[in-house]
């Protein structure tokens, strides 16, 4: 029974499993991502990551330890000076798998590993240079143009149309309220027409004693 065992033996001898570890390792090492099914993705991150840590301290100690899992001379090489570099301030987690479709011929699990400094997608550092280099190339040269055609043509239509609005709207409104003012006197005729009335209340009135005289003259008469 293999109680407690939890190496993936992946179907194969240990010097089988072994070399295969070693090949994908300095695959890994030279193109900085490859791509296999899952099992042997994480199979591999367990082999490789350890020897990375191990280039960190360059001697000929380690070089010939890393030699002997690798058994390549041009993956020891590039590890020690180029990639050792990249993951000196790095405290483990040197590599990344991202699951992919699964392969068309047996359904098998497939995966991508990749070491996580030289990936400039995901990356923070390149990300966050590739922003600053954009809003420096673009930001002060387009940020002033804009505002240098602004501000003049916000003086030069602004003044001169708030002037022109001020003064002309009293000029247009005068009139208005002034014809209102000169027509409601002409509009109040009642004040003509009382007058007649006037007129004709003494006219009505010496009409009275004309009455009166004649009542008075048939009134001797009768007598």
């Amino acid at each position: 029974m293999r109680h407690g065992k939890k190496v993936n033996h992946l179907g194969r001898t240990d010097s089988h499993r072994k070399a295969m570890m070693g090949n994908m390792a300095t695959s890994l090492i030279l193109h900085k991502r490859i791509t296999t099914t899952l099992a042997k993705a994480k199979a591999l991150r367990g082999y490789v990551e350890p020897l990375l840590t191990k280039s960190k301290n360059d001697t000929t100690h380690s070089r010939r330890i890393v030699f002997s899992y690798l058994q390549d001379k041009d993956a020891v090489t590039i590890l020690f000076r180029e990639i050792a570099e990249k993951i000196a301030n790095r405290p483990g987690g040197y590599t990344r798998i991202i699951k992919m479709e699964n392969r068309l011929g047996d359904n098998a699990e497939m995966a991508m590993i990749e070491l996580v400094d030289y990936n400039t997608v995901y990356g923070n550092e390149t990300g966050k240079a590739e922003k600053k280099s954009t809003r420096r190339r673009g930001g002060k040269g387009k940020a002033a143009a804009p505002a240098a055609k602004a501000a003049p043509a916000a003086t030069a239509e602004v003044t001169p149309a708030d002037d022109e609005a001020v003064v002309e709207a009293p000029a247009a409104k005068a009139p208005a309220t002034a014809a209102p003012v000169a027509e409601a006197p002409v509009a109040e005729a009642p004040v003509a027409e009382t007058a007649p009335q006037a007129e004709e209340t003494p006219a009505a009135e010496p009409e009275a004693p004309k009455a009166s005289a004649e009542n008075e003259e048939n009134a001797e008469k009768g007598e």
